[in-house]
């Protein structure tokens, strides 16, 4: 009752009295009152859109004044000192590795830019998954970062808070909670119902509600403090949440919350109550894969708590799967559902339920800087842990739920306090472990590894969505995450049941992904589960065991690994025997996947490199090192196997998996600990079956015969030369790789970056991602390491990006120092770490060129061979491999086979086998005694070679061999056995001694030795089936045979004699060469080198050897090849002749080449030779003599262009507002980047035109004043050409060849694009050329002495005769179509400015517009100016005598008026007409309004083609009189009232002294000018102060005469430029000061060039044709005479602006920073949001949505609507997002690349890196040149069609 009364009075009065009532003593009818209130107001069952609530609550809570108030007052006592800002995913935000205590620190850009981080390691960042600035939070972060704010701890000084003013917020906020709970608790339906279930829209109804709550977290620390009371006080839940008895609504509301928490355990209710049976203790068993405690093994029994299978496993694979859990898992709420004691946490429930609503997730952070909120949070959060995680996999948006949960938990497990907390408290660990077990359950299969049939083994299937979409990233980031803090990772090494927990978690990835080869046929389907296996094992197993190796440094520490050892044998125990596997791989099966031996490996390398532990006492028995040996063996073979298409038909992913395997992200995850537990097996196993086993394995042993022909059973003959490769490359990394043998860090960090810089030129960011994060992190420095940019500069240096004259960019790059490429250049490394096969070559290639250059060797150099660091103690074993005689038979038969020719060997090979002898006599083992066993007779190979020693194995001579031959061999001998005793006998003997060599027994015998000495049932050992299969030949008809070969030779022998071979002389070594040998320059250098290299290095180390060698030196004899191999030397001949005749022939069709190339780079490029340039333009004169002769590039005949088959120009015909953009200021225009900075486009070019034409419009005859301007400087046709002509004909046949073309072309053919078919230059249209007539030539040029009267007279004539209709024919319908294309090229808006669109005086304007515009462009080409004379770079290849041609056809169309011919008004003074009655009309233009160059186009275009020169010379000279009266009348209204006043009288007083001067002296004609305008209506009656005010200087005669020069000077130039182009008169270059003087005589006004060529006056350039003062008082009339117009308007027409400076883009500011802090976050002007990709235009800073939707208009996107607008089709935008600039021309568009790059001369596109961008002057300085000149369509090569979409 109360409450109804209450609620209708007003909210604020209400909300006053209820708080006074509350502030009494005896507040309990207050709080009665309130309570009654709020069950009114916040009752759930009104729908949550009705903000009435809300209103109330914020009333209530400001109790009675206004709710900004309150906030305001609440927040001044804030004493929070952290930042704690929250963001969401996409927010830009910093980190700062030098500051960071935590890697995942991060800063907002506030904090940041207020902190000082000047020389740090920062970077800016997007946020993927949302993440909270940590300034202020000491355990995060050191507090030199802190920003200002957060720098001083302003907790201390703030007031406390006065109790009443929160005392509201506490009532009131536990209703309000509630009810939010009650609505979430209403609107959620289990997923499993029927119905839809729509869940976002019961959040968007809370929307409001959640607002206000993050609304209140941000009023700062006070307010937060009682939001944290009322979330976690118990008893205010206990109370409220189950609502009162009497309440409906409450209590079923409750039920619906208790239905919902039943299934958030691991294990759901049925599923217990089945289970409860089983077990006692409370354990769970259920169905498919549920989790089991099974609390009876004890802790550390772990043969018990070995995986078990279940008595029933006839099912499905992986369907009723057990894994134990030892009892000490000391929690079984982790399985448990959930029990929530306090708002927070029944909160959290709702926030996992509703998926991570993004305003929940906030709210919840936006709490964490209150630290007893953090901690409760955190333990909730721990709490849920297993449910939230359960959720995650059932969720259908797992990423963004992902995402979210990261977003929070990063925050809270960061801090090593808190997470150390949890750990201890809620047995953190114990649940991720779980939950990741329990995850990874849910998608096991059975492992077909080894033995299909009865394997008991089960990994991860890779192809569930668990795995392919990384569903599993949060748990085990989060679990990194928690490792990276040294107090847990030790709790987690030190609990043994855990570790084996995560053992059998490790397991279920082992062998995973199993690929089979495929024999017969192509897979069908190529399935790329393997991202998803690579990724799981990097993520999932490889980034936990860095994370524990980086608390395995000290020898503290030495427990842990030994423990970790231990299980992870144990653990690979359990795995060998559930996958049954004995001691033979299966073959064709190989998984990259073993991270149960890569744990293993990684923890040995640490005990023995960081804590000291001995080797031994860490290994296991020799027999389970086998097997440990076996599966990175396969591994390795594989490779070799997949490199020589041995597995072509498993499709292209096994090639990425080989890829991935080496790749920088892995390797040192996957190859290199693969490769150091071989290294350690190697060690400590018997050598010769280590060999054996390699061989074997890389299934080269058939091979490795002496005999020249061989079978093998396993490989086809065009794979043995690679694999046998690849098992020797492998030795040869095996036995000299020192990565954890004993190299330190920094030596490691030099070995990579060398091997990188080595294959290429790098760039710094590719350099960082190339380099292996481990052992040498890249950010945060190890103390007392070399750091990344140390060792750079050490080995490296910077090439600074330069530009390839293509335009193509180039990035800052490193290269090695030359002393890198002499001494450290390790192509076993770079072996090793590269991807592609073609890298090695690369490096091999570069280090040749250096070795060129640098003088030392000039041939194809050898790899070269390495010293190594030497190696660690425990290791020395390795050494052995090299002195083993399975291995030193294996290097004797490949030499011998070399030296003969075998099949199948290769360079390669020879290297190999020389870098192993080399590593051998550079490790010496040092104990030979114990080695030597006694000579048993079984030993079938230790006859071949004494001992063991390397040294003493060289010189030893084999005589016989004993080989299986097929009976075709050569070696099979067809002559009966000999007849004479004595040679029988020997033959005998001989038999006795050869020696027989059979890898595969041999290995089998060692095998079956060790299996004895390790255990008696030696019965046990299966020999599997393969091997003794193996040398039955399939089916092959030849017989193996068995032959004795007589070999005499010794290893040494046969190195020499390879010299001989290499260095193709007989006795290349003197018997004395040792003596003469210099060791230094053995280095570098080919196979000859390598062999001297090793002879000298056995030589010094045996005296022996030393006089073996000058023996075999001394009598060395030509190679005794078998009896039968005459002709095959023939045949070595013929090879050695026939290679050079090759040589040569390929020299000539190079040469040929080359020449040709040449001469199409003449015909192509820009050859800039003067000669060319008069050839290339067609009208110049030597040519015109006769008919011009045109090349067709498409047919390649050559022939005139004649009316019926024209010839054309290729040319591109593009829209440009270049001309439109330029300013009177020789400064560019700043970027805008702040509110106060503005553009004005007011002072450009295109506006100025634009308003005086409209000025015009307003009171002349519009006729007249379309021909007075020009038009074209916005949008404007460009024509350019690359200069190759085709017949017309030719040009339609090849496009209709394109249109059938299918090949996607980045043009569109349909809209006329094309290639030149000779330059691939773009182009649109063919330009008709016109028929070369060559009679009237010769009188064409000729100077004549007629008057200029009667010139004049001519010209007039001439402009009478009317356009003569030309007979219709193809030359003319091609020029209409060429005027149809120049039409189309532009916007409607751009052509049509007359009143009567369409009509032909706007077409006239239009045209003669067209010649204007690409006048003018040339000579911005040109720099403004034509003081460079002709040949100039810009001025390539002038189409413009065809365009004038095409034009003035078009325009002779158009007679003029003769009434109102402007050449009349220029040459007559005529009588001034009386108005016939013709008042009405307007007047036309005046003569000293209209625009002179314009003129002069008109004139020459309207008159009959071709002009003569003189005709032509003649209109210029009447012209300059007009420009030059009109430059007198421009500087006459700038001067002051009594300046013109004085120079007014001085000029009347010349005039009457200097009589026959008069016409040409400026002082006279200015004040006749002034005279004259001064009159009736005059043009001077403007306000004075405003024009004194312009120009407070005072003229002199100096300073007028160069004022008239500037404005005459443009005239000129365009004048100039027509004459060179219309009659190829040559451009003669001079200074700037006497560009006037210069282009004065070229144009015939001045006879010739003065001496003092500067100090020429612009008035002796007058000739008047009738007396001057008549025509300039007849123009001045046409100005005063006008009724309508205004002194100022008149004014303005007058002084006119000619001077305009070269276009240029806008400045941008150095810094990128500036740009981007300023845009990406401002608001665009049309739809007043913020874009989410922002763009800027570069030429007028116009800020644009890129994309977006909001900006469309008819479909078309802001960019693209702008690039018209702006640039008529042609933009180019800097996106702000992306540092990037993209071009748009027309339909296309193309990425033009970044003018930001970083202090490593790199772009950084998309802001990946965020690395501080500076302006790169060089590129912007390219980009502004290429827009300038129109050629980004010919420079860029990459353009697509944009759809309007951008």
């Amino acid at each position: 009752m109360m409450a109804a009364s209450l609620l209708r009075r007003d909210k604020k009065a209400t909300a006053a009295h209820l708080k006074a009532d509350l502030n009494r003593a005896d507040n309990g009818s207050g709080v009665r009152q309130l309570q009654e209130l709020l069950d009114a107001v916040l009752n759930p069952e009104t729908p949550a859109a009705d903000t009435e609530a809300l209103d109330w609550c914020k009333c209530l809570i400001a109790g009675g004044e206004g709710f900004e108030e309150f906030c305001k007052t609440v927040r001044s006592y804030d004493n929070a000192t952290l930042c704690g800002l929250v963001w969401t995913a996409n927010f830009v935000a910093y980190r700062c590795r030098t500051c960071g205590i935590s890697p995942c620190m991060s800063l907002c850009a506030e904090c940041f830019n207020n902190g000082d981080h000047t020389g740090h390691d920062f970077n800016m960042f997007r946020s993927q998954a949302g993440g909270a600035c940590d300034c202020g939070d000491g355990n995060v972060m050191r507090e030199s970062g802190f920003c200002r704010r957060h720098r001083l701890r302003t907790g201390e000084n703030v007031p406390s808070i006065p109790r009443d003013l929160l005392l509201m917020s506490e009532m009131v906020l536990p209703h309000f909670i509630l009810c939010i709970i009650q609505y979430l608790r209403d609107g959620y339906i289990e997923a499993d119902t029927s119905t839809e279930r729509d869940l976002q829209k019961v959040l968007q109804q809370l929307e409001p509600q959640i607002s206000f709550l993050e609304e209140l977290t941000k009023m700062g620390g006070a307010m937060r403090t009682v939001l944290t009371k009322i979330l976690t006080n118990q008893q205010t839940f206990k109370e409220l949440s189950m609502g009162q008895e009497e309440n409906l609504y409450a209590k079923k509301n409750y039920d619906k919350y208790l239905s919902a928490l039943q299934n958030s355990g691991l294990v759901s209710v049925e599923e217990k109550v089945q289970g409860a049976t089983a077990d006692v203790t409370g354990g769970a068993e259920g169905g498919a894969g549920a989790m089991v405690l099974l609390g009876t093994t004890a802790p550390g029994s772990p043969d018990e708590s070995s995986k078990e299978e279940d008595q029933d496993a006839g099912q499905s694979v992986g369907q009723r799967k057990r894994v134990k859990l030892s009892s000490s898992t000391k929690d079984p709420c982790i399985i448990e559902s959930l029990k929530h004691k306090c708002f927070l946490e029944e909160l959290l429930f709702w926030t996992i339920k509703y998926e991570f609503p993004q305003k929940m997730v906030t709210f919840l952070l936006n709490m964490l800087p209150d630290q007893d909120y953090k901690i409760t949070f955190t333990k909730t959060f721990v709490q849920h842990y297993a449910f939230i995680m359960k959720t995650l996999m059932k969720s259908h948006e797992s990423d963004t739920m992902s995402n979210r949960i990261v977003h929070i938990s990063v925050q809270l497990f960061s801090n090593e306090e808190l997470a150390r907390h949890v750990t201890e408290e809620c047995q953190l660990l114990d649940i991720m472990v779980t939950v990741l077990l329990y995850m990874m359950e849910s998608c096991l299969i059975k492992s077909e590894l080894q033995d299909e049939e009865n394997s008991r083994h089960v990994v991860v299937n890779c192809s569930e969505a668990l795995l392919k979409n990384n569903t599993y990233w949060p748990l085990v980031s989060d679990f990194i995450n928690i490792l990276s803090h040294q107090s847990v990772a030790k709790k987690f090494l030190e609990d043994h049941s855990l570790l084996m927990l995560w053992m059998s978690f490790v397991s279920f990835f082992q062998g995973m992904n199993l690929n089979k080869r495929e024999l017969n046929e192509h897979v069908e389907f190529e399935s790329q589960t393997y991202y998803a296996a690579f990724a799981a094992e990097l993520e999932a197993c490889a980034q936990p065991m860095w994370g524990l190796l980086t608390h395995c440094k000290v020898k503290e520490t030495q427990e842990y690994s030994k423990t970790v050892v231990r299980y992870c044998l144990e653990t690979l125990q359990i795995w060998f025997d559930a996958i049954g596997f004995i001691d033979e791989p299966a073959p064709n099966q190989v998984t990259f996947h073993l991270p149960l031996h890569r744990y293993y490996a990684m923890f040995l390398s640490k005990a023995v490199r960081c804590q000291g532990l001995d080797l031994d006492s860490l290994l296991p028995d020799q027999e389970m090192l086998m097997k440990i040996m076996v599966h990175p063996l396969q591994i390795q073979a594989s490779l070799s196997e997949i490199h020589s298409n041995m597995w072509v038909r498993n499709g292209l992913q096994i090639k990425g998996q080989a890829m991935t395997y080496v790749q920088s992200h892995f390797c040192n995850s996957m190859i290199d600990p693969d490769i150091y537990l071989l290294q350690v097996c190697a060690s400590r196993l018997d050598p010769d079956y280590f060999i054996s086993s390699v061989f074997e394995r890389f299934k080269v042993v058939d091979l490795l015969t002496m005999a020249s022909q061989h079978q093998n059973a396993v490989l086809d003959s065009e794979q043995e030369r690679p694999m046998l490769e690849g098992a020797l490359t492998f030795l040869v990394i095996l036995t000299s790789l020192r990565v954890h043998l004993g190299m330190t860090d920094d030596e490691i960090l030099r070995g990579e970056m060398v091997s990188q810089l080595c294959m290429n030129d790098r760039t710094h960011s590719a350099l960082l991602d190339l380099i292996p994060e481990n052992p040498n992190p890249k950010s945060g420095i190890v103390p007392g390491s070399c750091s990344f940019e140390d060792m750079l500069s050490a080995v490296a240096d910077f090439k600074a990006p330069v530009f390839e004259p293509g335009g193509s960019m180039q990035q800052g790059m490193y290269t090695p120092k030359a002393e890198v490429w002499e001494k450290e250049f390790d192509p076993i490394m770079v072996v090793l770490r590269t991807v592609y096969r073609r890298d090695v070559q690369s490096a091999m290639d570069r280090y040749s060129a250096f070795l060129k250059q640098a003088g030392i060797h000039t041939g194809n150099p050898w790899p070269p061979y390495k010293e190594r660091t030497a190696l660690h103690p425990c290791y020395k074993g390795l050494i052995k491999l090299l002195h083993c005689k399975t291995l030193h038979i294996v290097i004797f038969t490949l030499l011998y086979k070399i030296w003969m020719d075998h099949p199948n060997m290769s360079e390669h090979v020879l290297c190999m086998v020389l870098y192993l002898i080399e590593l051998g006599l550079d490790n010496q083992v040092q104990d030979n005694k114990e080695d030597e066993e006694p000579c048993i007779e079984e030993h079938c190979h230790d006859s071949w070679f004494p001992g063991t020693n390397l040294l003493s194995n060289l010189h030893h001579v084999i005589n016989f061999v004993r080989v299986r031959v097929p009976e075709t061999a050569p070696e099979v001998k067809r002559e009966a056995p000999p007849s004479t005793s004595t040679e029988a006998s020997s033959y005998g003997q001989n038999l006795r001694e050869a020696q027989v060599f059979s890898l595969v027994a041999e290995r089998r015998r060692k095998f079956q030795e060790i299996i004895n000495r390790s255990n008696t049932e030696a019965t046990q050992v299966v020999r599997p089936k393969s091997s003794s299969t193996r040398w039955v030949p399939p089916g092959t008809p030849p017989q193996l045979v068995t032959e004795i070969l007589e070999i005499r030779e010794s290893m040494l022998s046969l190195l020499i004699k390879l010299h001989q071979k290499l260095s193709s002389k007989q006795n290349s070594l003197s018997p004395s060469w040792l003596e003469e040998m210099d060791m230094s320059r053995h280095t570098h250098g080919d196979g000859i080198t390598a062999i001297e290299r090793i002879l000298t290095k056995a030589a010094t180390r045996s005296c022996q050897i030393k006089r073996s060698i000058q023996d075999i030196c001394g009598k060395v004899c030509p190679p005794v090849p078998p009896k039968k191999n005459s002709p095959a030397d023939k045949k070595t001949m013929d090879k050695e002749e026939r290679r050079l005749r090759a040589r040569e022939r390929q020299q000539k069709l190079l040469a040929e080449f080359a020449s040709r190339q040449k001469s199409f780079m003449e015909t192509a490029m820009d050859v800039e030779s003067p000669d060319t340039e008069a050839a290339m333009d067609l009208g110049a004169s030597e040519v015109m003599e006769s008919e011009v002769l045109y090349d067709c590039v498409i047919c390649g005949q050559s022939g005139p262009s004649t009316e019926d088959r024209p010839t054309g120009l290729v040319v591109l015909l593009q829209a440009s507002s270049v001309l439109g953009h330029r300013c009177q200021s020789k400064e560019a225009k700043k970027l805008p980047t702040s509110d106060e900075e503005h553009i004005y486009a007011a002072d450009t070019c295109g506006v100025a035109h634009d308003v005086r034409l409209t000025l015009m419009q307003r009171f002349f005859k519009d006729s007249s004043c379309l021909q007075s301007v020009s038009i074209g400087w916005d949008g404007g046709v460009y024509v350019q050409t690359c200069g190759h002509t085709l017949h017309i004909d030719c040009h339609k046949s090849y496009m209709e060849s394109l249109r059938n073309d299918q090949v996607l072309q980045g043009f569109s053919v349909d809209k006329g694009e094309f290639t030149c078919p000779l330059c691939r230059q773009f182009a649109n249209s063919v330009l008709p050329c016109r028929p070369g007539r060559g009679t009237e030539a010769g009188s064409w040029h000729t100077p004549t002495n007629k008057k200029t009267l009667v010139l004049v007279k001519e010209v007039e004539d001439l402009q009478e005769k009317l356009g003569s209709f030309q007979t219709e024919s193809n030359l003319s319908k091609e020029m209409e179509l060429v005027i149809k294309d120049v039409k189309n090229t532009t916007q409607k808006k751009y052509m049509d400015y007359g009143k009567n669109p369409g009509s032909p005086d706007n077409d006239f304007l239009f045209m003669y517009s067209v010649a204007r515009t690409n006048l003018e462009l040339e000579l911005v080409h040109r720099g403004g100016n034509l003081c460079s004379g002709g040949a100039s770079a810009s001025a390539k290849r002038s189409c413009l005598n065809q365009l004038f041609h095409v034009l003035a056809m078009h325009m002779r169309l158009y007679s003029i008026d003769s009434a109102y011919n402007p050449w009349t008004k220029l040459t007559q003074v005529t009588q001034v007409r009386e108005a016939d009655g013709f008042d009405e009309e307007r007047p036309e233009v005046p003569m000293l309004f209209r625009d002179v160059p314009s003129l002069l186009i008109i004139f020459v275009l309207t008159m009959p083609q071709p002009l003569r020169k003189e005709h032509f010379i003649c209109v210029v000279k009447m012209l300059y009189n007009l420009q030059f009266t009109q430059a007198v009348a421009a500087v006459s209204a700038k001067f002051s009232p009594e300046e013109r006043q004085a120079w007014s009288t001085s000029g009347a007083l010349k005039k009457v002294k200097n009589v026959i001067n008069a016409e040409t002296s400026f002082e006279v004609l200015l004040s006749h000018v002034i005279c004259e305008l001064s009159k009736d209506k005059s043009v001077y009656k403007v306000n004075t102060e405003e024009t004194s005010m312009l120009n407070s200087g005072v003229w002199s005669p100096q300073s007028i005469e160069f004022s008239l020069q500037q404005f005459c000077l443009p005239f000129l130039r365009l004048s100039c430029l027509l004459q060179h182009h219309l009659y190829g008169d040559n451009l003669t270059g001079c200074l700037e000061e006497e560009e006037f003087t210069s282009l004065a005589v070229c144009l015939g006004l001045l006879p010739s060039a003065p001496q003092p060529a500067n100090i020429v006056h612009s008035g002796s350039c007058l000739r008047w044709a009738v007396s001057a003062f008549g025509l300039v008082t007849q123009w001045c009339a046409e100005v005063t005479g006008l009724s309508q117009m205004q002194a100022e308007q008149s004014l303005t027409l007058l002084v006119q602006e000619p001077q305009w400076t070269a276009p240029r883009l806008l400045q941008l500011p150095d810094n990128y920073n500036i740009i981007f802090q300023y845009y990406h976050r401002k608001a665009c002007t049309a739809c007043k949001k913020v874009p989410k990709d922002p763009a800027l235009c570069l030429v007028c800073g116009a800020f644009v949505c890129l994309k977006g939707v909001c900006c469309k208009q008819q479909g078309i996107c802001e960019c693209v609507l702008h690039s018209q607008h702006c640039g008529a089709a042609t933009g180019i935008f800097l996106l702000i997002n992306a540092s990037v600039i993209i071009i748009i021309r027309g339909h296309r568009f193309c990425l033009w690349g970044s003018v930001y790059l970083d202090a490593h001369g790199e772009e950084d596109r998309d802001l990946r890196r965020g690395k501080p961008l500076f302006l790169c002057a060089e590129r912007y300085r390219v980009l502004e040149q290429q827009w300038g000149s129109h050629t980004f369509d010919h420079i860029n090569k990459r353009w697509g069609p944009h759809y309007n979409g951008l």
